[in-house]
């Protein structure tokens, strides 16, 4: 009740002001009917242990982080009905989550950040239990709240390098379920609906039991994904054909990257492109290993829960995304090659 309260005070910037100092709890004792209009009958419920059994078997067969993440968020489309979802990931370092993947709505905002202890969402990650709302406001359309919190917090760079937030305009009810293992928060899956009171809970028991596997499965791939001791074989790639050339242009400050003047990512995941794109630019180097990455003083990864793979899967979607003639892909077991389809000019600054 604390944080469900918390949560709503945040999207009206009332935190601080808002704050639960006592409740009354009653008993029901009878109800009685009387006339007046009546509610359409829900759909069909879900059966849930079906759900979870389903959902689980598809995440077990899954061999990389990659795979998880897109078998995870189909399953609950699939097998819990859920229509519209995102996860974030914790960036522990920033206190920071920022949108790895989504379902259901019209952009994607893969790279979209919103601070912890911000909103629903972060107050579900600072608290780490879950939220669930009932009944929601149209004029607290969550990613529009999260903005107005940081103009007023007087953060313009995080304005200029912002990606909106996916979010639904008239969205009426709202979960948020962290997602943790071993003592760490590793990010947050937040649904919503345009119903009023869509979720219950048995939704909340049910995506409880499945971000708690998702989170161990998350843990187990974010190391085993590692190569072995052998260097990484230096492949040369081919100039680039003539044309008009990328210019990438890199802030130390926060590793944020722009691209052709567009903002594309920043934090840890920007730093990583900047170090690929160096090494392709000074030694034609197109060929890293995720072990590699670790052990690069350049990027100064969190000494703690560096989440390198989901860094990678962040900075490989929103290149897709971007579509800018630069490209990462997977080449084997904590191995991939970088791309790049058009001539580099790099700006430091």
């Amino acid at each position: 009740m604390k944080a469900k309260l918390a949560g709503i005070a945040s999207h009206t910037g009332m935190a601080g002001v808002f704050r639960l100092l006592g409740s009354d709890v009653y008993r029901i004792l009878d109800i009685e009917q009387v006339p007046g209009p009546t509610l359409a009958p829900p759909p069909p419920p879900v059966n849930y242990l079906t759900a979870l059994r389903r959902a689980t078997q598809r995440l077990a067969g899954c061999g990389n982080l990659e795979c998880l993440v897109e078998t995870a968020m189909d399953c609950l489309v699939s097998e819990f009905g859920i229509d519209h979802l995102m996860l974030l990931m914790h960036d522990e370092g920033r206190g920071r989550l920022y949108t790895l993947a989504s379902r259901g709505y019209s952009a994607s905002g893969i790279g979209s950040e919103t601070p912890v202890g911000a909103g629903v969402i972060g107050i579900c990650a600072r608290e780490r239990t879950p939220i669930r709302i009932g009944f929601m406001s149209s004029e607290y359309a969550y990613g529009r709240t999260v903005r107005d919190s940081i103009a007023a917090d007087g953060d313009g760079d995080a304005l200029e390098t912002a990606i909106p937030l996916p979010g639904l305009p008239e969205a009426a009810s709202q979960m948020a379920v962290p997602i943790t293992a071993i003592g760490h928060l590793l990010g947050v899956l937040y649904i919503e609906s345009v119903a009023d009171l869509h979720f219950g809970y048995d939704d909340e028991d049910a995506l409880v039991a499945f971000a708690a596997q998702w989170g161990l499965a998350i843990l187990h791939h974010q190391h085993a994904d590692e190569p072995g001791d052998e260097p990484a074989a230096t492949e040369e790639q081919p100039l680039p054909a003539a044309g008009p050339a990328l210019t990438v242009r890199h802030f130390a400050s926060n590793d944020s990257i722009f691209v052709d003047d567009d903002y594309l990512i920043k934090g840890v995941a920007g730093a990583i492109l900047w170090v690929l794109l160096s090494d392709f630019a000074e030694r034609r180097r197109t060929s890293f290993t995720n072990k590699g990455l670790r052990v690069d003083p350049r990027i100064r990864l969190p000494g703690v829960s560096d989440n390198l793979e989901a860094r990678l899967v962040l900075l490989q979607r929103r290149l897709a995304e971007r579509d800018a003639g630069i490209r990462l892909a997977k080449t084997g077991r904590g191995r991939f090659a970088i791309t790049v389809h058009r001539p580099l000019q790099l700006i430091e600054g």
